[in-house]
């Protein structure tokens, strides 16, 4: 069951989507052709039928040119905007009661997401590939991620950062004793993205 918060993200993403995908005058084939995800999914996301995944949503955000963030927006953008702390909307749950969530995502002038996960030990998050030349930033605040790019392994504790280009297929891993607790702040390129291409 969706709390009252995960609701009004679904809400957000269903108009944004259809506001997005109408502006550019494209079908629901369309959308469904370059951003690689199916109609009969587009269709639910529209119809605020389901809770996509962030990796439906990256992809989604993606053909349009757009930073997950912008998915989310109820509003125009502010000059200044203040996030409260239990504002942003859970977007990944694990098996084990982690928990990702979009802190902040800006379109302008660079797409920019800062994230805040919580993994719990043994907890996995398959992230698939992003546009060319998305890189991700991960601070690890609290255990241990294990994090695989292209199929090597990277072993990163608390304290330490890794950075990677992210337009290949990635997974996270809390592979520590303790939770894993982490930022991560992904830098996409600006521009439409057409998986057809």
């Amino acid at each position: 069951m969706l709390t009252d918060r995960e609701r009004d993200a679904q809400l957000a993403i269903a108009r944004q989507v259809k506001g997005l995908r109408q502006g550019r005058r494209w079908s629901l084939d369309e959308l469904a052709s370059r951003s690689g995800v199916s109609k009969g999914m587009l269709v639910q996301i529209e119809g605020a039928r389901t809770n996509p995944s962030i990796g439906t949503l990256c992809r989604v955000a993606e053909s349009f040119g757009v930073s997950i963030g912008r998915l989310l927006e109820a509003e125009p953008e502010p000059v200044v905007k203040i996030v409260g702390a239990e504002e942003p909307a859970v977007l990944w749950r694990g098996p084990d009661g982690g928990t990702g969530r979009l802190l902040r995502g800006v379109n302008d002038p660079a797409f920019v997401e800062v994230w805040d996960w919580r993994m719990a030990p043994g907890e996995e998050h398959d992230s698939g590939d992003h546009t060319p030349r998305t890189r991700e930033i991960i601070h690890v605040h609290a255990g241990e991620l294990e994090t695989e790019i292209g199929g090597a392994a990277y072993r990163v504790t608390a304290g330490e950062t890794i950075d990677f280009q992210a337009d290949r297929p990635h997974r996270y891993r809390s592979s520590g004793t303790v939770e894993a607790v982490l930022t991560m702040v992904v830098v996409m390129p600006q521009g439409e993205h057409d998986r057809r291409a």
